[in-house]
């Protein structure tokens, strides 16, 4: 069973390799952007399943996994993701996505998922596809301000302090301020861990 993981996260492809591998029967390969994925899938031979980051450079929301699912003779695709919606997720069910995974499946579900859709079926969690977007409160979200969160995306997104505060309408120092008292707040050191931490939650 041969998997390709498309993810622009470092840590998180290669956490999800050692789990699906460490399974048997199982050949995981990983890719870091729409284009790689692409390129990857057309070298062949073919995957059972792509597992697709929604967010991932490249993407442009569900295009990417459209254009992923016509290469071939249509490629099973299944969207990964860890700021996704349930009305996301049903639209890239609706589209014929293989399925979707959110980040915050534990391993073995994981795992179980993965063989279950590579196999033909298709997969979401009952449970998420049920929650409404504003029931699911963020532990980490609940620690920050309003504007600590902003500051935070802005991170994320890779923006400069002078960036974030033309953004937010706020002065330079200011942002300095927040990214000192955030990083403090989820126990990050640099502006990369606190990216991470905060994609790793599920944050944006």
């Amino acid at each position: 069973m041969r998997i390709l993981i498309a993810d622009d996260h470092d840590l998180l492809r290669d956490t999800l390799v050692l789990f699906l591998e460490s399974e048997g029967g199982m050949a995981a390969e990983t890719a870091a952007d729409l284009p790689a994925a692409i390129a990857a899938i057309e070298r062949g031979p073919a995957y059972d399943l792509v597992l697709l980051d929604l967010t991932m450079p490249g993407m442009n929301g569900l295009e990417g996994l459209e254009r992923i699912m016509a290469l071939g003779d249509g490629q099973r695709v299944a969207l990964i993701s860890g700021t996704g919606t349930p009305e996301l997720a049903e639209r890239a069910l609706a589209l014929g996505a293989a399925g979707y995974v959110p980040k915050t499946l534990a391993a073995k579900s994981l795992v179980n998922a993965v063989r279950f859709m590579a196999m033909g079926e298709q997969f979401a969690p009952f449970d998420f596809l049920r929650t409404a977007p504003e029931e699911a409160a963020n532990p980490l979200r609940e620690r920050l301000t309003r504007r600590e969160a902003e500051v935070l995306e802005g991170l994320v997104e890779g923006k400069s302090n002078k960036e974030i505060a033309r953004d937010l309408e706020v002065t330079e120092p200011t942002v300095k301020l927040h990214v000192k008292t955030l990083y403090r707040k989820i126990g990050a050191h640099n502006r990369t861990q606190a990216a991470m931490i905060a994609r790793d939650a599920g944050l944006f």
